[in-house]
């Protein structure tokens, strides 16, 4: 017989905790055992929650759990695989909620504008991954798209590769957004190398580089605006 959260003291229940004060007033290992639910013979569903955390690091901070895999999770005992792919939907849940509504309304001015879209999505990957912003004659967005998925460090992929859409849709101007997985935003010298390649490159076919934005956590950098040749 499981041990649940409902056999726990009033004052220790994270569900009557929520509805009675507000979410924002659970921890972190709180908020997780609503998640989890169920305990195990051994363990309550708050006490799983606090060996979840343990696997991030002493910040407090549950970002990590966007980069711990299932695999990781089912290792605890008493997170089966159905708690697992529950935790992991949540993360997902969050980082669609920091997305735009509708990025097609957006005009894009300023690297700001290029960070505020697309900020809160990257900084909680794992991995690299390169994405294209095209854009109309007016710097409005027409399109996101994701052009390459690399490992922790680097991303292989070719100039051609970011134009070809672009060149599909007659889209005059893009942008290149990339995250860093480590957090620091600083730009590779392979970064800078890279942008310049792109940029000579849509200007043989017509197409505008207006920017390289590199994505840190919660901090950016642009190539174009920092580092110009």
């Amino acid at each position: 017989m499981s041990i649940n959260l409902k056999d726990l003291p009033l004052s220790e229940r994270p569900y009557e905790k929520l509805e009675m004060y507000g979410e924002s007033t659970l921890s972190n290992s709180e908020l997780l055992a609503i998640i989890i639910k169920t305990g195990t013979k051994e363990e309550t569903a708050l006490e799983l929650a606090q060996k979840v955390l343990l696997l991030g690091d002493k910040s407090n901070n549950l970002r990590f759990l966007a980069g711990v895999s299932i695999e990781e999770l089912t290792k605890i005992k008493g997170i089966g695989k159905v708690k697992a792919i529950q935790l992991k939907a949540v993360c997902e849940i969050a980082k669609r909620m920091g997305r735009p509504i509708n990025a097609k309304k957006i005009v894009i001015k300023t690297p700001q504008d290029v960070a505020n879209l697309l900020i809160e999505e990257l900084k909680y990957e794992k991995r690299e991954i390169l994405k294209v912003i095209m854009l109309n004659t007016k710097n409005e967005i027409q399109k996101i798209m994701d052009i390459g998925i690399g490992g922790t460090s680097s991303i292989n992929i070719e100039a051609k590769d970011v134009l070809k859409e672009a060149v599909k849709m007659e889209m005059p101007k893009i942008i290149m957004v990339h995250n860093h997985p480590s957090g620091n935003a600083t730009p590779s010298s392979v970064d800078i190398e890279f942008t310049q390649t792109v940029k000579q490159s849509a200007k043989l076919l017509g197409l505008e580089l207006l920017d390289h934005i590199v994505i840190g956590d919660g901090t950016y950098e642009s190539i174009l605006a920092n580092h110009k040749r």
